[in-house]
């Protein structure tokens, strides 16, 4: 079984830096991870989209809910975001709205208030620390949960288990956590999917699981489609 670093290494290397998450601001990020919750990340930029120009803490805290679901439709759920994206606007608010200010917090505590926002889970608020207030807070989702299971990590059943474990295994860096997350989520898209693709896998040599659970294309039916990530 390799180590975590090996496997951040192996990962950077077969794609390079994934260049995540792709948004102009970083309230627009955080929208985005409010939005992409249970959902493909094709249905977040149609949503986003839908903004235009009013994609700001400044509008989405003036505008009705009403008017916000009918912006947010394609994100699917759209009752339950449309409440989301106030209350993490309204706790964006306190800095007001200036990410300097929030940045200037420390990462515990901000992981604490984010927590404390409604509809923001450990994953949620891991996302917005690493990818809007460039806080090393690394982000554990089911891609994470997939790959490490199938190179042979026996797993705790606990989120902030697993973020601890990987957090220990690699340098407290910034450029690390982003990069190594959006890594995860490329390679479970293109290659470590639920029916896995293993010709042409950076990991199989290494994955524990490619036995049992690869499916063995050929390989023009497993090189990457697309290269437009994420979720």
């Amino acid at each position: 079984m390799i180590g975590i670093a090996d496997l951040y290494d192996i990962l950077l290397a077969h794609y390079g830096d994934p260049h995540w998450w792709p948004a102009k601001t970083p309230y627009e990020m955080m929208v985005g991870a409010i939005l992409t919750q249970n959902t493909a990340w094709a249905n977040v930029e149609k949503a986003l989209a839908n903004f235009g120009d009013n994609l700001t803490p400044e509008f989405v805290e003036t505008a009705s809910i009403e008017d916000l679901i009918d912006i947010i439709r394609p994100s699917g759920f759209f009752n339950q975001k449309s409440l989301r994206l106030k209350s993490i606007t309204g706790w964006y608010k306190q800095y007001n709205y200036d990410i300097i200010q929030a940045r200037r917090q420390d990462c515990a505590e901000l992981r604490a208030q984010l927590l404390a926002v409604n509809g923001v889970g450990r994953e949620t608020a891991d996302s917005i620390l690493v990818y809007a207030l460039d806080k090393p807070s690394f982000v554990v989702d089911a891609y994470t949960r997939r790959i490490l299971s199938r190179i042979g990590y026996d797993l705790s059943k606990d989120y902030d288990d697993i973020r601890l474990m990987i957090e220990q295994s690699i340098p407290q860096d910034l450029v690390v956590y982003n990069r190594f997350h959006a890594l995860i989520v490329v390679h479970a898209k293109e290659y470590c999917k639920v029916k896995a693709v293993c010709v042409g896998c950076p990991l199989a040599e290494v994955c524990g699981d490619s036995a049992v659970q690869c499916t063995q294309l050929n390989r023009s039916e497993a090189e990457p489609r697309s290269r437009k990530y994420i979720y």
